[in-house]
């Protein structure tokens, strides 16, 4: 004969779906829906997931996207090209100078138009300076997501002297409109070099000292190994690009796979990951800005001289026309799709974001975990609203 316990036990198993047990009413599990955002810190902007749940268990994913829509690509059909360029940075925030290099590589391509050296390296040099900036805050805010508050203080300290660098150049620490069809608006000041390669001598030291913090941290590990795995078949399949591609194994980064401006003449690596998952997308970063530093050394020693633009008409009318164009930024392969029909302003303009594609992948990553592993495995991703929406 059971004991009573046990014959309680029983009773409560073959009664709980009519929600009592012995006439007394109990607590049903059943799934809840959670909303995630779209003003959750964790999120990277204003992205809403629409989490069910059971339990602490995420059974599926819902990812809501707009609330930062502007309706850029509607706007470039009012704008002229000039116009339209100050718009662009105000896209991906926090890599202004990647959406700028798109946008004017379609309008020079079109009308055709050869740059000076001197152009080619300044825009270079700045592109590296804002990837560094951009990683520190994926690192910096992934690492805060954990817990940590550490490697977040440390990232954002190193971020102000880059930030101090472009400010130099550009006279922005966001927003920069320093591109310009035909080359770049302004020269490097005097003072630009000698602190540049200051930081450059100083910064190496410090990605050390973040490996020693966060790499090798068993926290850490335990919270990215092995988490969000996409294999390399889905990373291509998915149109994945940038540290999250190459986190997968997937040598492709479009510096080296289609060179544009002088990346052929610079000796670097392509930092790739083997299993996929949170660890290898963060590792891919890290490695990412030895390669930056690497890149603007190099740049610096064979600085051409000369101008830095050449002249174009005030108002620009690229030839009827349509074309791609794209750098890689980031957070990966930033696109410019544009169509002129000879006026003074773009007849139709459409961008390709790293982040949107990125978004796609969450309602399969995420399924499946803890919500505390929502947060690491999104975190990840380092995807950005301001590219998503536009």
């Amino acid at each position: 004969m059971s004991s009573p316990d046990a014959t309680g036990r029983e009773n409560m198993g073959a009664e709980a779906g009519r929600g009592e047990v012995d006439g007394r009413p109990i607590l049903s599990m059943e799934e809840m829906l959670l909303n995630m955002g779209p003003q959750h810190p964790s999120t990277h902007g204003v992205l809403r997931l629409i989490l069910h749940l059971d339990g602490e268990l995420v059974i599926s994913v819902d990812p809501v996207i707009g609330y930062l829509h502007r309706g850029m690509e509607k706007i470039a059909e009012n704008r002229t090209y000039l116009q339209m360029l100050a718009m662009m940075s105000r896209m991906d925030y926090l890599s202004g100078i990647f959406m700028e290099w798109a946008y004017v590589r379609a309008v020079e391509d079109l009308m055709d138009l050869e740059l000076p050296p001197r152009a080619e390296y300044l825009r270079v040099i700045t592109a590296e300076l804002n990837r560094i900036m951009s990683h520190h805050v994926a690192i910096g805010d992934f690492m805060l997501n954990l817990g940590s508050w550490t490697p977040f203080f440390w990232t954002f300290r190193d971020r102000e002297i880059a930030m101090d660098l472009i400010e130099m150049v550009t006279g922005q620490r966001m927003m920069y409109n320093y591109m310009r069809v035909g080359g770049v608006r302004y020269d490097l000041p005097d003072e630009f070099e000698p602190a540049c390669r200051e930081f450059l001598d100083y910064f190496p030291a410090k990605i050390d000292e973040y490996e020693k913090l966060i790499t090798y941290n068993e926290i850490f590990l335990s919270r990215t190994l092995g988490m969000g795995v996409i294999p390399p078949h889905e990373a291509v399949s998915q149109g994945l690009s940038g540290p999250n591609l190459r986190g997968s194994g997937v040598k492709w980064d479009l510096r080296r796979a289609e060179p544009y401006s002088v990346y052929d003449e610079f000796d670097f690596e392509v930092p790739v990951g083997t299993w996929g998952d949170a660890f290898d997308r963060y590792k891919c970063r890290i490695e990412e800005m030895r390669q930056s530093v690497r890149i603007i050394r190099q740049a610096l020693d064979g600085l051409p001289d000369g101008p830095v633009n050449v002249k174009t008409p005030p108002m620009l009318r690229p030839p009827a026309g349509s074309i791609y164009r794209a750098v890689e930024s980031p957070r990966g392969e930033w696109g410019v799709y544009m169509v002129s029909n000879g006026g003074l302003r773009p007849w139709r303009l459409k961008m390709r974001d790293a982040s949107f594609v990125a978004i796609s992948m969450l309602p399969r990553l995420l399924a499946g975990n803890k919500i505390a592993d929502l947060i690491a495995i999104g975190g990840s991703l380092d995807v950005l609203m301001g590219g998503t929406d536009r």
